[in-house]
């Protein structure tokens, strides 16, 4: 009986410590997403890294509100925002239909996005890069035609042709 335990203890041990290996070596095979962060734990430097890189803003064609165009408006508050590396000035533009960010290069202007404001959709885009660019947010009552233009190298909004 003594031996018969000790045979049945080992291969009890035996499977115990094969059932560990093949979960541990599953576990390896799914990767970090299972235990850890995705992508990894990133520095303060990396992160700083990252932000100041530009990354283009999604591209908004959404609302679902369709009308008969009305008044136009070209007077957009503008802000300034992050230059890109191979382009002159970057500067945003809002109005009450939407909001667009433009930058000034060598082919002239150029649209790098833009987002209808909610009620609003996105109703004609010329991106460039031209001499000037626009976009046009149509709202239930009300359309806005935004269009810009390089002075120098910065970008401008300008009233409609």
């Amino acid at each position: 009986m003594g031996r018969r335990s000790i045979l049945v203890a080992t291969g009890w041990v035996a499977t115990a410590a094969i059932a560990t290996l093949i979960g541990l070596g599953a576990i390896r095979l799914v990767g970090e997403s299972l235990t850890g962060t995705p992508g990894g734990v990133r520095s303060a430097a990396e992160i700083e890294r990252a932000l100041a890189s530009p990354q283009p803003a999604p591209t908004g064609n959404t609302g679902t509100a369709s009308a008969a165009p009305g008044t136009a408006s070209t007077a957009p508050a503008a802000s300034s925002a992050a230059p890109s590396g191979d382009s002159g000035a970057r500067r945003g533009f809002a109005t009450d239909g939407g909001t667009a960010v433009a930058e000034c290069g060598v082919g002239g202007v150029r649209l790098v996005s833009w987002a209808p404001a909610q009620g609003y959709r996105v109703r004609d885009v010329d991106r460039g890069p031209d001499d000037d660019v626009e976009v046009t947010f149509q709202g239930a009552a009300r359309e806005y035609e935004l269009k810009l233009r390089c002075i120098g190298s910065e970008p401008v909004a300008v009233a409609d042709d």
